[in-house]
Formats: structure tokens, C-alpha cells, sequence
């Protein structure tokens, strides 16, 4: 059995998006797969290779109860959270796994990008068993979905967030200019659950907040006119940075930038989106080199 689910950008509503707000978010190229073999032992044999081949997770378990067997070379942490996957599937099908298997895993891109290397786990898990993928993200990592989602449909989506059964259209999103958008990565991960837990903790924002983000929303997905769409990216960094209380990154390091640039999901790292043709070379000299055109990275 062969699975794949394609990586993601979340373009806008981050954090509003756990509050029932309406997120545009993208696939990307690059993915995880997964290939499953039975084999005759009764264990769970698991590999997990990283973009370069290597082994990032390796270990053994039971298929009586995914008891740890063996962990070679992995952080007990780590792989009890796959221990911990495991046993929330086999609550949702009871007949999951009972059998022997092996499994490996492979990204197509770097861990430390936060492209979702635990949500195409997680959505593959879910194809291999055959139960709901939100279901299952409930139960083990949490978050708004819309990751998930894109896995599932493997398109560019408008996405809100409704318990296990979300609100979930695909769309096209292909404006004129994207030969002036570019990824950028700010050469640090983001702990996307750590910033889950501490946005749930503050209050939530007012429906008159939400309403506005599902209006940029709305606009950045049909958007056509450039110098438009980039002035929906400043409107939307200064709604977030409001409500959370933290300054938009192009007026904290890059305020001598001449392009737009918006956060991407968490605010404090991972990728940013960056307009205009400037960006290679600014970036470039600011110790960035993780710069990836629109059309390489977005599965459109």
C-alpha cells in the first residue's frame, strides 16, 4: 500500500483560523509518502527518512498494544509520539494493524520548513486505516485542520474550521503576479502546537475581527491587480499583529525591504511570503538562502 499527502502554506487568517475564521491555504509540491508491507512477523517495523535519505525515526513495536520494542537511535519523546498516533487509530478502527507491518516514511522536504510534516503523517495514517483524518488530528496533534485538508484534497482551499466536519472549497488560486511572490525561510521552526496552545489561552477575538478576516480572505484569493493584493497582505499583518500583540516582521527586520512581505502560519518562523524581484538578492544578503519562486513551491 502506497500513500501521499502534499505539504502546506497557510496564506492567511493564521491564528483567526482556530476561531472559525476563513483561511486560504495552499498545497505544496512536496509532500510525505508512505508504503506499507505485511509481513509475517506479528510487530510494527517503522523507518522514517528524511529529505536526504536519512533515518530520523526508527523503531519497533507490538501490534498487540504498539508497545515499544526497539528505538534504535530515536528519542524515546519522538517516537512515543508515534506510539501515541497509533494507539488514537486503533480507538478509531479497532481492527487497525493487528497483523504484522512495515512501514516507511519519506519527505520530500526539509523537517525543519513547517510544511507539515506531522499533518501528512497524520492524513496518510488515516488513508492506511481508513478512518477520518480530523478525527484522528483531534485525537493526536490538534490544531485548526486546515493542514489536513489540504492533504485530503490536495488543492488550493478556502477553510473553516467546524469540528469533524469542516468547511472545506477548492479553489483555484493563480493570480497574474506570481512570478513576484517568493517563500522565504527565516532559518528558524516554529513550534505550531506551543502557538496553538498559547492563542487558545488569550481571549478570542470579536466576530467583528473575524468578519474582517473573512473579507481579506475573500480578496487575496481573487485578487488580480498586484499593488492591490499587496496592500491586503499589510492590512492583514497589521489584524493579526493587533490581535496578537506582536509587530509585523517586515517592520522588525526588514523595514528597508521595497517588496510587501507577510507572516505564513505562526508568527517567529518557518516561511514568509515575500513580492517583488528584489527579493532574491535582498534576502541573499541578509543571510537568507531558502528562497523558493511561487512556482516551485505551490502544487497549482
Amino acid at each position: 500500500m502506497k500513500f501521499y499527502s502534499p505539504g502546506k502554506l497557510l496564506i492567511s487568517a493564521e491564528y483567526l483560523v482556530l476561531s472559525g475564521a476563513q483561511a486560504l491555504a495552499l498545497p505544496t509540491q512536496m509532500g510525505q509518502h508512505m508504503n506499507v508491507e505485511h509481513i509475517e512477523q506479528p510487530v510494527l517495523q517503522w523507518k522514517s527518512y528524511d529529505l536526504n535519505q536519512n533515518l530520523w525515526m526508527e523503531g519497533c513495536l507490538s501490534v498487540e498494544n504498539f508497545e515499544i520494542l526497539e528505538a534504535q537511535n530515536t528519542p524515546l519523546a519522538l517516537i512515543g509520539k508515534l506510539q501515541n498516533s497509533l494507539r488514537c487509530t486503533r480507538i478509531l478502527r479497532p481492527d487497525f494493524c493487528k497483523t504484522g507491518h512495515k512501514v516507511s516514511t519519506q519527505l520530500d522536504f526539509d523537517r525543519s520548513w513547517g510544511l507539515g510534516s506531522s499533518s501528512t503523517f497524520i492524513h496518510n495514517l488515516a488513508q492506511w486505516a481508513d478512518i477520518n483524518s480530523f478525527e484522528l488530528l483531534n485525537k493526536t496533534f490538534g490544531g485548526s485542520g486546515y493542514d489536513v485538508a489540504v492533504a485530503l484534497t490536495k488543492k488550493a482551499i478556502l477553510y473553516s474550521r467546524n469540528q469533524n466536519h469542516p468547511s472545506i472549497e477548492p479553489i483555484v488560486f493563480n493570480p497574474p503576479f506570481t512570478d513576484q511572490m517568493y517563500f522565504v525561510h527565516l532559518n528558524k521552526k516554529q513550534d505550531s502546537q506551543k502557538e496553538v496552545v498559547a492563542y487558545n489561552k488569550r481571549p478570542q477575538p470579536s466576530q467583528k475581527v473575524i468578519d474582517q478576516m473573512n473579507q481579506l480572505t475573500a480578496n487575496l484569493s481573487t485578487e488580480t491587480s498586484f499593488s492591490l493584493f499587496e496592500k491586503l497582505l499589510t492590512k492583514h499583518e497589521k489584524l493579526v499583529g493587533d490581535l496578537i500583540g506582536q509587530q509585523p516582521i517586515q517592520e522588525r527586520l526588514f523595514s528597508d525591504f521595497d517588496g510587501h512581505i507577510k507572516s505564513l502560519g505562526a508568527w517567529g518562523g518557518d516561511f514568509i511570503l515575500s513580492t517583488g524581484k528584489s527579493s532574491l538578492t535582498y534576502f541573499k544578503e541578509k543571510g537568507y538562502l531558502t528562497i523558493i519562486p511561487f512556482s516551485e513551491m505551490i502544487d497549482s
